[in-house]
């Protein structure tokens, strides 16, 4: 195995059979994605869960698919990484995944929670309140978290404090994202009682700018977040590896910075996220917080 990502035929191969490629990579993602803090060795493998979860995520957001056509993709590449699929260049991505996970000793389970929060995402449109909204985060976010403990080590205080960074970068994504989901997949992540309760309606999320009542849910919907992130504060320090910690720590600053961008700005107009130098400064205070 070289660590590398699928060549250029082979990944058009795939993405005419398989893959829906979005064109989305690691510049649309809120956290540094194999950064230069991490191990050199094991970035090769980062990409490659990486590449292996954004092909699943843009099948299951693909709004040209049916919900059938996505879930049987999905389970093709569970089969693939799962090794009960023969090898092909039309699931070349999955079989890569496999492959790394063999030469890593991580087990497959996390890449199976992924796809299982992806076949979710193909059938299920509302989340009926937090604890529902949580329990898919925990398929669809948490398990990144802890493919990247077993890789590194582990985590002397388990899974608990990843699984909180996580889940809370996840509903960090969901409120950035919150209007083009409901626009493009009729997709809504907002607890639909604190929707019922402060008296928003979904159409609301369709509107130039959000209303008090959607507001209200906008900002319980961030308190949660708070909740999660302040579990997560948790994470550096136990950690094995120092270079993980130094990156948890980064990706803690940012989730912080984000939450507050998102306490002052509306979610229905461009898009908040953090400019580039932003994004620098929360990764090098987070990391040298990290090392503390």
């Amino acid at each position: 195995m070289t660590g590398t990502l699928p060549g250029r035929s082979a990944t058009a191969e795939y993405a005419s059979s398989i893959e829906t490629p979005s064109g989305k990579d690691v510049a649309y993602e809120n956290f540094p994605v194999g950064s230069w803090l991490l191990p050199a060795a094991l970035r090769p493998h980062i990409a490659i869960f990486y590449a292996f979860a954004r092909a699943a995520d843009d099948i299951a957001d693909n709004p040209d698919l049916a919900a059938e056509d996505k879930v049987a993709r999905l389970d093709a590449f569970e089969a693939a990484v799962c090794g009960r699929a023969a090898d092909g260049s039309h699931l070349a991505t999955a079989h890569l995944m496999r492959e790394s996970l063999a030469e890593t000793g991580v087990a497959a389970r996390h890449c199976v929670d992924l796809l299982t929060a992806f076949r979710q995402d193909a059938t299920k449109l509302r989340y009926r309140d937090w604890d529902d909204l949580i329990g898919y985060c925990l398929l669809s976010a948490a398990p990144v978290g802890r493919y990247l403990l077993d890789l590194h080590g582990g985590s002397r205080a388990g899974y608990a404090a990843s699984d909180a960074l996580c889940m809370g970068l996840q509903v960090i994504n969901h409120l950035q994202d919150c209007q083009d989901d409901y626009r493009q997949l009729e997709r809504v992540y907002l607890p639909q009682n604190w929707m019922h309760d402060a008296g928003a309606r979904i159409e609301d999320l369709d509107a130039p700018a959000a209303s008090p009542a959607l507001r209200q849910v906008i900002d319980l919907t961030l308190d949660g977040t708070e909740r999660l992130l302040a579990t997560a504060r948790a994470l550096p320090a136990g950690l094995i590896s120092r270079r993980l910690a130094m990156e948890s720590g980064a990706i803690l600053a940012i989730a912080d910075r984000l939450v507050n961008k998102l306490r002052r700005g509306d979610p229905l107009g461009p898009r908040i996220e953090l400019g580039k130098p932003q994004f620098l400064w929360c990764c090098l205070r987070g990391a040298i917080a990290g090392l503390v």
